[in-house]
């Protein structure tokens, strides 16, 4: 049976504003128990960044593509969904590292966000060099203690291994994952677990190797058939059969403690309001100040018909080292080595999709230059030419970029609200799903007890 929307005072349980994954996993689950919500989405569609998009005829994600398989978070939610037999891993062929120097080489084996469980490990040894490696087995020998208080990655490595291992290891591949340097990155955030482990072990080296020991066994990413937009549909579709009132295209202006009002003037009353947002618009509702404009990510896709790329020649694609001379892009993806499904879709064509960060492309840039930086781009990072008689098909997707650590806004919050998604969660989709899940849970129990009798 379908809850009723609204109690009979007129007051909505809960109020989500975003419909992104954070917030219609959160509401998917408060609806399913019972509680009555309103979704408010300023787009015209729900999903956020994990949408797809159709280039030469191909449906594409148009974002997130993987996720990671740590805690079987998303392999589990995909499950309750339906999905769990179209889990798939990716080729095993792995990814490779672009230096700023020029020089590349596959990314080290055993290693966490680029920190090497095993400095002295030959895969190692090739990235950084024998300073580098001498530098990175120093950490055995420090105490726990040094670095454990540091607030970025990019500090505790340094403090622990050294330059080389953040600058030519950590740096690119935690910048193409989180669109962030390391040095900009809160490592509670996007490392969870990394400085009890040290303080436990002893080593960041060992810490590495003891968080890695309690992931599963394989991958450490995994994707769906067909892409990973089609979790999306299943939500909705249990959104819609618990009578979640999902309003499209209906902008938030502001928040009290009564509830929501729109851009149209309309006021929601609520029990509990529930922030699915990015960081700039959470900064907005939550304090009424201006927040820092947020930068672009843009996703460019290529599909091209060029057989000498069927070799893989970097296996499933590249991560870029900030500064890399000549090249726009921070990462690239081979998307038809990694995904065989995709490889048997497209039919020998192959599909490459590059990202690159604002302002060397921004919102304005024109797709014919986006176009052609990625043509550029991928040409060097894959050693194979790729010029406009080589391409297929173009397509293009934009996203907000994460806020930077500097751009933070202090100001204390004029009313007490709770968040989901991404700006409090963390990039990728297992930390949203998993936060947004423990806080529909929080809520559940908050307004499902009865009334204190105080």
């Amino acid at each position: 049976m379908t809850p009723p929307v609204v109690t009979p005072s007129g007051v909505v349980d809960v109020a989500v504003v975003g419909g992104g994954m954070g917030g219609i996993v959160l509401a998917r689950d408060l609806a399913a128990a019972g509680l009555g919500v309103v979704l408010f989405e300023a787009s015209d569609r729900l999903g956020g960044e994990v949408s797809r998009h159709v280039v030469a005829g191909i449906a594409l994600d148009a974002g997130a593509e993987s996720f990671a398989t740590r805690g079987g978070t998303v392999a589990g939610f995909a499950t309750e969904l339906g999905l769990g037999d179209d889990i798939v891993l990716p080729d095993p062929r792995g990814a490779w590292l672009h230096e700023a120097d020029g020089e590349s080489f596959p990314i080290p084996r055993t290693g966490l966000l680029g920190i090497p469980g095993d400095p002295s490990a030959a895969d190692v040894r090739a990235v950084v060099g024998e300073a580098g490696v001498t530098r990175a087995l120093a950490d055995a020998g420090l105490p726990a203690e040094i670095g454990a208080e540091e607030i970025t990655l990019g500090g505790l490595v340094r403090a622990r291994m050294g330059d080389e291992v953040v600058d030519r290891l950590v740096s690119p591949i935690v910048s193409g994952v989180h669109s962030l340097h390391p040095d900009l990155l809160a490592v509670d955030r996007v490392a969870p677990g990394l400085r009890s482990a040290l303080q436990r072990e002893g080593s960041l080296a060992a810490a590495v190797l003891g968080l890695r020991a309690l992931a599963p066994a394989g991958s450490a990413v995994a994707g769906i058939r067909g892409g990973l937009a089609r979790l999306v549909d299943p939500i909705v579709a249990d959104l819609e059969r618990h009578g979640v009132d999902v309003r499209l295209g209906t902008r938030v202006r502001s928040i009290d403690e009564t509830g929501v009002e729109t851009t149209g003037g309309e006021h929601v009353r609520a029990r509990q309001v529930v922030l699915a947002v990015g960081d700039h618009d959470a900064v907005v509702l939550t304090t009424r100040a201006s927040s820092v404009p947020p930068g672009a990510i843009t996703l460019a896709t290529l599909v091209v018909d060029r057989p000498e790329l069927d070799a893989a020649p970097r296996g499933t694609g590249v991560l870029v080292a900030p500064g890399s001379t000549g090249l726009r892009a921070k990462a690239l993806t081979h998307a038809t080595v990694k995904w065989s499904w995709l490889a048997e879709l497209a039919g020998g064509r192959h599909v490459l999709r590059l990202s690159f960060d604002s302002p060397v492309v921004d919102r304005d840039t024109p797709d014919a230059e986006v176009r052609d930086a990625a043509l550029a781009d991928a040409s060097t990072l894959l050693g194979v030419d790729l010029a406009a008689r080589h391409l297929v098909g173009f397509g293009r997707a934009t996203w907000d970029a994460p806020r930077r650590a500097e751009a933070a806004v202090v100001t204390e919050p004029v009313v007490e609200v709770v968040q989901a998604g991404g700006a409090v969660a963390g990039r990728g989709l297992a930390a949203i799903i998993a936060h947004s899940r423990r806080q529909a849970a929080t809520l559940v129990a908050a307004l499902s007890a009865p009334p204190s009798r105080d």
